[in-house]
């Protein structure tokens, strides 16, 4: 009997889901962190874990699976090739996490994903053709997301402790519990993704003028990118990722429809896809 993989794997966890031949899910996991961009060998344990976790009970061997990965940092080829060393299913494709995201999502159907959560990552599919743009990673990309969010305040905690910005009582509260500027260079010369995407429910939930800053900005710039993808049409935006329901309220210019599936519910799609099961 053939058995399938599906891998959701970001910055913050990853999601296993195995289906049997009739596509009938029979086994889910969960793992920590599968963003290959940061931590090829990290991903590879937690995605093992999460696929371990799928596996108990059914009899499936994972040397059988036919899997496909969506994963954080899936469109850098080099880290693909190691991570692919490092597991051992039968057949495997690995992707960007937005792509499996934008199956599920939308399915056939033409639309825009916006999956922001600890990252970003973007897609618009026009006629069955699905563009990915974005998940670049924190210090290079991921626009709007939780990390960038948080890195944002850090930096203009900084700033307004050197006074070339506004003291606010938030940026006050950040530079004490992290022992002033020279105790948040220590935080982000360490931090990866996750730990600065900590501070992002202190921006979306707060009342702060440095928080409503940030956020403001950070609406500005995902605005102008679903506008360069919808390129004049009016395509509906599927909005996913912890901070998905943020920007969707505050992103209202074109009309926007629920996902009809996950990413997991996609990368097993496509999982079926590749051995002409679907």
């Amino acid at each position: 009997m053939a058995f399938f993989l599906g891998i959701d794997g970001g910055g913050t966890g990853c999601r296993a889901a195995l289906a049997d031949g009739d596509g009938r899910i029979i086994g889910q996991g969960r793992g920590g962190p599968a963003n290959i961009n940061t931590d090829v060998e990290g991903a590879a344990v937690n995605i093992l874990t999460a696929t371990a976790q799928a596996l108990e009970g059914t009899g499936a061997d994972p040397r059988d699976l036919i899997a496909t990965l969506g994963l954080a940092g899936g469109t850098m080829t080099a880290a693909t090739e190691r991570l692919a060393v490092l597991l051992p299913f039968a057949r495997m494709q690995i992707v960007n996490d937005a792509v499996t995201a934008a199956r599920g999502a939308l399915g056939t159907q033409d639309g825009i994903l916006a999956a922001i959560g600890t990252g970003s990552v973007f897609a618009v599919q026009r006629g069955g053709d699905l563009r990915q743009v974005g998940g670049r990673g924190f210090l290079m990309g991921d626009e709007g997301s939780g990390a960038v969010l948080g890195r944002a305040l850090l930096s203009l905690a900084m700033r307004a402790e050197d006074g070339f910005a506004d003291m606010t009582p938030l940026l006050q509260q950040i530079l004490e519990e992290l022992g002033g500027i020279e105790g948040i260079i220590r935080f982000g010369n360490r931090a990866g993704p996750a730990d600065f995407a900590a501070f992002a429910p202190r921006i979306v939930a707060g009342d702060d003028p440095a928080a409503r800053q940030i956020l403001n900005g950070a609406v500005a710039e995902l605005r102008h990118i679903l506008s360069v993808l919808q390129e004049n049409a009016s395509l509906p935006v599927v909005f996913v990722g912890g901070l998905g329901p943020v920007y969707a309220a505050r992103l209202t210019e074109w009309p926007q429809r629920p996902a009809l599936g996950s990413g997991v519910d996609g990368a097993l799609l496509m999982a079926r896809q590749m051995a002409g099961a679907a």
